[in-house]
């Protein structure tokens, strides 16, 4: 778990750095950006369908996590459109919270005791 906890902050700095660092020079316009590369249906736009394609897992999977109920859905909005900042953070404090335990943190503590 020392390793994969690792890994989480270490891609949230790295990560959050690289995004301070756009957001310096592009401004907050990512969305105008990402719809304009679908729409080109280029390289670019092929890549960010793909990658959309797991943000809609990974917000399925969090709502999921949390039975579908009303904070598991918010938290499955916040995964769709934080990304992998979000998710890295949710995955740091959750696998804190089932003391490691890769089952309870996969599946959430309610599904792994059961």
């Amino acid at each position: 778990m020392i390793l994969f906890r690792s890994f989480l902050v270490l891609f949230l700095v790295a990560l959050s750095g690289y995004t301070a660092l756009v957001i310096a020079d592009h401004g907050w316009n990512l969305l105008a950006v990402f719809v304009g590369d679908l729409s080109a249906v280029n390289w670019p736009g092929q890549f960010n369908l793909d990658f959309m394609g797991f943000l809609a897992l990974s917000a399925l999977w969090t709502a999921w996590r949390h039975h579908f109920s009303l904070s598991g859905l918010a938290l499955g909005f916040i995964a769709f459109f934080g990304g992998m900042i979000f998710l890295t953070i949710y995955l740091l404090i959750a696998s804190y919270q089932v003391k490691g335990d890769l089952r309870a943190l996969l599946l959430g503590p309610q599904r792994a005791n059961a």
